[in-house]
């Protein structure tokens, strides 16, 4: 073995694409890609975040871009990844992470509820996903990670929509790298447990849930962002080659237990 010739992380000249990359759990991810040399394009409804987001990380010396979409329309889709490749030629990963959730007990989940979520969570994955695979195809190569969440493989009250579609999530990233894998493309999802962004930190303030939650984890702490840099990073790069079809759960050991 010529060890220096082993595959690196970094991600130099690579095209990456985050949806839902304006902030939290996204941005965090798009940092560190872009950190380790990738042209990132973060994409969102909001056209306010998006450019905070991009204002952020290009302060920082990242390369960095925003296209302003909607997942859960499959002709914004189909033309975000359409401008990608007449702008930079291909793309080389997909982090299909934009999603939300709305929390009901069961007997209070409306139809609309239903719907929203599984829209954006599912089928706004399955939009992106399969419009980048059709690139990617023609390129020979490629890296998609969905975004999933430990919800996708245990239960919790009041997570009816958003477990079902982090499930449904879980089986698409299977089925997809098998059809896929002939393509030279892997296809993995991230699983978190709960992490610590600017958008759950309120609900995280009610010290009994805070306690449950840090008493599910080995690692006894809620995850923080910088947790989902070296996963993302990972499964992008040279050095996951040989990882496709699996689920990567970054929980502090919740599901071990």
């Amino acid at each position: 073995m010529d060890f220096s010739q082993l595959p690196t992380f970094r991600l130099d000249g690579k095209i990456a694409l985050v949806t839902g990359g304006s902030k939290g759990i996204g941005l965090a991810m798009a940092g560190a890609l872009a950190s380790q040399g990738a042209e990132v394009i973060i994409s969102g409804r909001n056209i306010t975040d998006l450019e905070q987001a991009v204002g952020l990380m290009t302060s920082q010396d990242l390369s960095v871009s925003y296209i302003q979409s909607d997942v859960t329309d499959k002709k914004q889709v189909d033309d975000m990844i359409n401008q990608i490749v007449e702008k930079h030629g291909s793309l080389d990963i997909l982090i299909n992470n934009a999603g939300m959730n709305i929390r009901k007990p069961l007997l209070e989940v409306e139809e609309k509820d239903w719907d929203q979520v599984i829209d954006t969570n599912l089928k706004g994955i399955f939009f992106v996903g399969q419009a980048a695979s059709r690139q990617m195809i023609s390129q020979k190569s490629g890296r998609i990670i969905n975004i999933s969440s430990i919800l996708g493989g245990i239960g919790m009250p009041f997570q009816t929509s958003y477990a079902a579609s982090k499930g449904g999530i879980n089986q698409m990233t299977k089925v997809w790298a098998s059809e896929l894998s002939p393509h030279q493309i892997t296809v993995n999802a991230i699983a978190p447990a709960y992490i610590k962004t600017p958008m759950t930190e309120p609900w995280l303030d009610d010290e009994e849930r805070y306690k449950t939650i840090v008493s599910n984890t080995m690692t006894n702490r809620i995850g923080e962002l910088e947790d989902l840099a070296g996963p993302a990073v990972f499964l992008s790069s040279d050095a996951s080659s040989y990882v496709t079809g699996q689920i990567l759960y970054v929980d502090g050991g919740w599901t071990a237990k």
